[in-house]
């Protein structure tokens, strides 16, 4: 099962831009990165992480500088062979029998068109799957079985899935959409897209820094974060851009 454009050639298309290269680098070494959407999307930055090489001292580092939701994301292919989509969607389908989801349900999102939850799962070899070291077993597994994905058969996908998580659990796939940055330029997206052009394992962990207001932390202050941590600071913008060069 190949992932999408995993065939391309890699790291061409950020040749030039030090700070994708740099990220890229870091990255692999399973060390943390700052990524920053846009302005006029969320305005957000996220804390992000290799999922395959994630322990229990990532999260704690996460959890200490940034402070906002713990996820991990996978690309669109892991939740289309596994029959799951989106959270969104399972929930409207689960509204035929409880109809009050659908109330709950929002028409519009105002940061964008829709979400990309998808179900909340721990590793089976987690306890409660919420201290760091098990969050840290359920998306290193995670990261695993997007890794994994170019020699499994749907079947044995889904085998391998069930028996190594269950729900409810307490870390959130955040699945990509179909036409990644063509399609939504969140920072599941960015940070899959990136991955991706680095010959990297698309599935990371990550997490919104938040302020001292309990608002998001400012860019400027994110940027100043990344300086005294010696962490790249990367620009959704130039994710695109380079990703607009590498799918050609």
């Amino acid at each position: 099962m190949a992932l999408a454009n995993s065939q391309r050639p890699s790291r061409g298309a950020i040749e030039g831009d030090a700070s994708l290269g740099e990220a890229l680098e870091q990255l692999s070494r399973g060390q943390p990165i700052l990524l920053f959407d846009d302005p006029h999307r969320e305005g957000e930055t996220d804390v992000v992480v290799l999922a395959e090489r994630v322990d229990a001292r990532a999260i704690r580092e996460m959890r200490q500088e940034a402070g906002g939701l713990l996820c991990v994301t996978t690309p669109f292919e892991l939740a289309s062979s596994l029959g799951l989509g989106y959270q969104d969607e399972l929930l409207r389908e689960l509204s035929a029998t409880h109809p009050v989801i659908r109330g709950l349900l929002p028409e519009t999102l105002p940061y964008d068109r829709r979400s990309s939850f998808g179900l909340w799962v721990n590793a089976r070899s987690t306890f409660t799957g919420v201290s760091d070291t098990d969050r840290a077993l359920t998306i290193s597994a995670v990261g695993r079985l997007v890794a994994s994905m170019p020699s499994l058969s749907p079947e044995e996908l889904r085998g391998r899935f069930v028996t190594e998580f269950h729900v409810p659990g307490h870390v959130p796939l955040l699945h990509s959409a179909p036409g990644l940055l063509q399609e939504r330029r969140g920072h599941t997206e960015l940070s899959n897209a990136l991955a991706i052009m680095g010959g990297l394992t698309p599935s990371l962990a990550l997490m919104e820094m938040l302020g001292d207001d309990g608002r998001a932390l400012p860019r400027e202050a994110a940027e100043a974060r990344a300086s005294t941590q010696g962490w790249p600071f990367v620009e959704g913008r130039k994710v695109t851009q380079a990703w607009s060069r590498w799918s050609e």
